[in-house]
C-alpha cells in the first residue's frame, strides 16, 4: 500500500485521466478499501481540489469545475511538452507575458534533469515566421528526440542518424533547432563535407553512440531560421517551382510572406520567385496573392494546374468578347454575368 501522501497524488492523477471513476475501480487502482478512499477524497477536497460525488449505478468520483483551476499533475513527457509549447507561443501577441510567466513557474518546479532538457530546448530553438498554411497534416515529432538534439547542440556533440529511407547512417554537427510550418528542422554541418544543411527532425533516427565533440563554427550571419527558409524553398518541399515575375525583386518581397520562398533579382524590372509547398494548390494560392504578371518557368505540372484553375474560374463569369478571343471558355457559358470587364491571366512557358 502506498503511503498517504503518495496515495493522494496517485488518486489525483487517476481522476485527471478520465471523466468518472467508480469508487470500487478507483480504490482497486490504489490498493485500498473504499472507506480509505473516501477519506482520501475528503483530504483532497480540503486541499482545494474540486472533486464531485456522482450518484447512481454509474456513479463515483470526478474532478469538478468550480470556477477555479486546480493544480495539475504532469509526468516527465507531459511537463516537457507543456514547456516546449509555452516556449513556442512566447511571441504570440496578447499572451507574451502570461506564457513567459507560466514557463518560469513550470521551470521552477521541474526536477533538475527535466529543467536541463527544457532549457536546452529553449536555448537551441529558433521559431520561423508565421506559416502561410498547408493542406498536409503536420508530422509527429518525439519530444525525446528534440531533447536529445537540443542536448547535442548545447554540448557541441555530433550526432549519427539514419535519415528518411537512406540505408547508410549520416553524421553531422548540429547547431540549431528551427520550428517552422508545424515542422522541426535541424541546421547542421554535414560530416565530412562541411556543407550546411537542414534536416527534417521527424525523418531522423538517432544512433547510439553519437559522434565526437566539435569546435563550433557558427553559420555566417547567424540567422538559422532564414537558412531553413531558403533551403526548404529550393529543396525541402514535396513540389517546387520557379516563377518569373515581371516586377523587381523589391516589389515581390513586399507582397509575399517570407515563408513563401526566395526571390532572385534578374534585372531592375524582373525577378524570379523560387518557391515550394506541399501541393501545387498552395503554390497557386501564393502566385495569386502576388497580383503581378508572371510566367511559370518550371515545372510543367504547375502550368497544367494553373490552366485548370483558370478555366474553372472563368466558367463562373460571362467574359467580354476580347477576353473570350484570348482565352476560350470551356463548359457552361450561362453562368452569372460579370459586372466589370474580366481579364483572365495567361500562363506561359518561358522558352528554354
Amino acid at each position: 500500500m502506498l503511503e498517504t501522501s503518495a496515495r493522494l497524488l496517485a488518486v489525483l492523477g487517476l481522476l485527471q485521466t478520465r471523466g468518472t471513476w467508480s469508487g470500487a475501480d478507483l480504490a482497486a487502482r490504489v490498493d485500498v478499501g473504499e472507506r480509505t478512499l473516501r477519506k482520501d477524497i475528503e483530504r483532497l477536497r480540503e486541499l482545494g481540489y474540486p472533486i464531485d460525488s456522482v450518484r447512481g449505478p454509474a456513479g463515483g468520483y470526478r474532478l469538478g469545475d468550480h470556477g477555479r483551476l486546480p493544480p495539475l499533475l504532469l509526468d516527465d513527457q507531459e511537463a516537457v511538452a507543456v514547456a516546449v509549447g509555452l516556449g513556442q507561443v512566447r511571441t504570440v501577441r496578447g499572451i507574451e507575458e502570461a506564457s513567459a510567466l507560466a514557463l518560469t513557474k513550470l521551470e521552477h518546479v521541474l526536477p533538475d534533469r527535466l529543467r536541463r532538457r527544457v532549457r536546452a530546448l529553449h536555448d537551441s530553438t529558433d521559431v520561423g515566421p508565421a506559416n502561410t498554411g498547408t493542406n498536409v497534416e503536420a508530422p509527429p515529432v518525439d519530444t525525446d528526440l528534440l531533447a536529445e538534439l537540443a542536448a547535442a547542440i548545447r554540448d557541441h556533440q555530433a550526432v549519427r542518424f539514419f535519415y528518411g529511407d537512406e540505408q547508410e547512417p549520416a553524421e553531422a554537427e548540429p547547431y540549431r533547432l528551427v520550428s517552422w510550418q508545424e515542422r522541426w528542422y535541424v541546421v547542421a554541418r554535414h560530416r565530412p563535407s562541411g556543407a550546411w544543411r537542414s534536416y527534417r527532425a521527424d525523418w531522423m533516427t538517432l544512433r547510439v553512440p553519437g559522434g565526437g565533440r566539435f569546435t563550433p563554427e557558427p553559420l555566417d550571419g547567424g540567422d538559422y531560421a532564414a537558412f531553413v527558409l531558403r533551403d526548404v524553398a529550393s529543396t525541402g518541399w514535396k513540389v517546387h517551382a520557379r516563377i518569373a515575375v515581371d516586377a523587381p525583386a523589391t516589389e515581390v518581397l513586399a507582397r509575399i510572406n517570407p515563408t513563401v520562398g526566395v526571390v532572385e533579382t534578374v534585372d531592375d524590372s524582373h525577378s524570379v520567385l523560387v518557391t515550394g509547398a506541399d501541393s501545387y494548390e498552395i503554390v497557386a494560392v501564393w502566385i495569386g496573392m502576388l497580383g503581378l504578371d508572371f510566367h511559370v518557368t518550371d515545372p510543367p505540372e504547375l502550368v497544367t494546374h494553373l490552366q485548370t484553375l483558370g478555366h474553372r474560374y472563368l466558367r463562373h463569369f460571362r467574359p467580354t468578347a476580347s477576353a473570350r478571343a484570348d482565352f476560350p471558355v470551356a463548359g457552361n457559358r450561362s453562368a452569372l454575368p460579370c459586372t466589370y470587364p474580366f481579364q483572365p491571366f495567361q500562363v506561359l512557358r518561358r522558352p528554354r
